[in-house]
């Protein structure tokens, strides 16, 4: 069966995720020793007994999402269902890069820990400056009313940070900015705004220190050429290098996540099944709202993965 295998990103974790797949797997648990040793954290400890406040700050976050994601790949490789190409949103698409062999096993933990490092550190600076910039989400409206309003807003630095499903996106922003935008977001009709919990204006030109240490600490380590069709958060294209790999990861930053774009794009690849591998069902939902004709199946629990349906 052609598979395409989603990878979420921060939102998420949940506590205690990735224990079950821990417990019934020696593969997995070598994961997890790999993981503790690249990063000199107890990530079993974290996962499995950290707090919701915990695992929602930005630098735990990351590394533990990735790592319960990478726990479920190799569960399911263990059972023989392997994926024929894969994307990712956002931080997920660091899994999706290890999926298709761009980052290797010697070093996606360490760039999933200092990625969340740099950005929790580059939020912090902007909420220590004043203003505390964050995200909202956009519910009930299409890309092309919401574009005008957030065209509107630039001057207050408000940017397109997701476009999550058709009638979804997400905004990054100032917090004066992200004020002013509920009005006029109800104005052009949307059903709902709602301030994210989140500790960064993620996916927008606010992030440009960040993006800059990602750079530079991306610069020493190895990308190779992707070995299946993998597809970019940027572009909601198939990556086609290593080095364009690299390249859109520092973008990402910056950049809004084009989702929509990105599941245009696989539905053209044929894929007979779509499974979300990791914590949560985010992208079943938004799957789910962008087509009906072929379901996405969560896939990161046990009793998840036991139960696809296998040909």
């Amino acid at each position: 069966m052609k598979r395409c295998f989603l990878y979420p990103g921060q939102g998420a974790q949940y506590p205690g995720m990735g224990k079950d797949l821990w417990e019934g797997s020696d593969k997995v648990r070598e994961i997890f020793s790999v993981a503790a040793a690249q990063t000199g954290k107890n990530l079993a400890e974290l996962l499995f007994e950290g707090t919701e406040e915990e695992l929602k700050e930005t630098e735990n976050t990351q590394i533990a999402v990735t790592l319960a994601n990478i726990a479920a790949l190799t569960y399911l490789g263990q059972a023989g269902i392997e994926s024929s190409g894969c994307a990712g949103f956002s931080l997920g698409e660091y899994s999706a890069l290890f999926d298709a062999g761009i980052i290797g096993i010697e070093d996606i933990f360490s760039v999933a820990q200092k990625r969340g490092e740099i950005m929790a550190s580059a939020s912090k600076i902007l909420g220590d400056a004043g203003g505390k910039p964050g995200m909202a989400a956009v519910l009930g409206l299409d890309i092309e009313d919401a574009a005008p309003v957030i065209e509107s807003l630039k001057s207050e630095q408000v940017f397109l940070a997701n476009h999550s499903s058709p009638t979804q996106i997400v905004i990054a922003g100032t917090a004066s900015g992200l004020e002013r935008a509920d009005a006029l977001f109800e104005e052009a009709g949307a059903m709902r705004y709602v301030i994210l919990k989140v500790s960064g204006p993620f996916h927008s030109p606010l992030m440009a220190e960040a993006r800059d240490e990602l750079e530079s600490y991306l610069e020493s380590v190895r990308f190779s050429d992707p070995r299946k069709p993998v597809f970019a958060n940027v572009t909601g294209e198939q990556i086609q290098s290593a080095e364009e790999a690299k390249r859109l990861c520092v973008k990402q930053v910056v950049f809004p996540v084009q989702w929509v774009r990105t599941e245009k794009n696989l539905i053209a690849f044929d894929y007979e099944q779509y499974l979300e591998v990791g914590p949560g069902r985010v992208l079943a939902g938004l799957w789910k709202s962008f087509t009906k004709q072929i379901r996405c199946m969560p896939a990161g629990t046990l009793e998840s993965i036991q139960g696809l349906e296998i040909s």
